[in-house]
């Protein structure tokens, strides 16, 4: 994921069409698959390359650590999801549900970013962001200090907070008409506002019927029947055009880079196979350079946090094995 025309030139354009030209690095540079290449030299075989895993939610980090540095979003599931055109996205086009149809879907529409609309609430709630040095939930290892700033604070986590503050692909607005006008400046006037008006009052529309045709406010109550959700990570449903839940907040999402889905086949010690299928003496893969596992025994869909327990396995896998004991 760190490097960038790597991506792009083992990117499955059947799948998802062509490749972003503009997309942020959700990891660091170094970590730019070089020795891929450098064991398909001594003959070992990539397979699956095409299977590769990037995030439709990331945001230019304000304070970046490595080049192009981006940051992911991890969304609840109430902000309204927006092409750069103002199109609102259909099923299962939906924070945190299907990310490569997502993907294939913002793609398709001639653009590489989209935008996510909510209010603070929202935002309080439910906006959290990748990465252990942005996320304190779990960084403070203190359940006390969960509960004060999930529950007793009006504002979100001070990570969040600042990128309010200081990120440039954030607008944030009292007004429906301040947010598309600081909407646009950021991506080329494409935003017409009584079309976006329209669609978010639509969805207000849906609030008060407990029976909602709206399927993302199904997808919001059938989360808040979950205790653990409806406390901490899922907001009440209200409406975004009430100014009491205000302020109205824009993000413009880009395309962020993660990982390969694929890579160096191995056997089931980890050792690397050439085109034949033979083991090559003495060389091991693990990990992703593995596929997290074989050469990638994920499929097309899947990774999350399955890829941990893949990187534990493949490496204990090639550590035990006889043949590099």
């Amino acid at each position: 994921g760190g490097n960038l025309d790597l991506v792009r030139k083992a990117w499955p354009r059947q799948r998802l069409g062509e490749p972003p030209r503009d997309m942020i690095a959700g990891v660091p540079a170094h970590v730019d698959g070089r020795m891929v290449a450098i064991t398909q030299a001594a003959g070992g075989r990539v397979i699956n390359a095409d299977r590769m895993w990037h995030y439709t939610e990331g945001v230019k980090n304000w304070n970046p650590i490595w080049p192009n540095h981006g940051i992911r979003i991890l969304p609840g599931p109430s902000s309204m999801w927006f092409d750069a055109e103002g199109n609102r996205l259909k099923p299962p086009c939906m924070p945190g549900f299907d990310m490569l149809s997502t993907l294939r879907a913002i793609l398709a529409t001639g653009h590489e970013y989209s935008w996510f609309v909510m209010t603070q609430k929202i935002l309080k709630k439910e906006v959290a962001l990748s990465g252990s040095e942005q996320n304190p939930d779990f960084a403070s290892k203190s359940w006390l200090q969960v509960i004060r700033q999930r529950l007793l604070n009006k504002q979100a986590t001070p990570a969040v907070e600042a990128f309010k503050s200081h990120g440039e692909d954030f607008v944030v607005a009292a007004t429906l008409e301040e947010l598309v006008a600081g909407m646009n400046e950021k991506g080329g006037n494409l935003i017409d506002l009584e079309k976006l008006r329209a669609q978010i009052v639509a969805r207000d529309g849906q609030i008060d019927n407990p029976f909602t045709k709206d399927a993302q406010l199904m997808a919001v109550h059938a989360a808040r029947n979950y205790r653990g959700d409806r406390l901490m990570r899922t907001a009440r449903p209200h409406r975004f055009l009430d100014p009491e839940n205000g302020p109205l907040i824009a993000i413009k999402l880009h395309i962020i880079t993660r990982k390969t889905l694929g890579g160096l086949e191995t056997d089931l010690n980890g050792q690397v196979l050439n085109a034949q299928g033979a083991r090559i003496e003495g060389l091991f893969a693990a990990g992703e350079v593995s596929g997290f596992g074989g050469g990638g025994y994920h499929g097309y869909n899947a990774l999350e946090g399955s890829f941990l327990g893949g990187c534990i396995f493949s490496g204990r896998q090639a550590g035990r094995s006889e043949a590099i004991a």
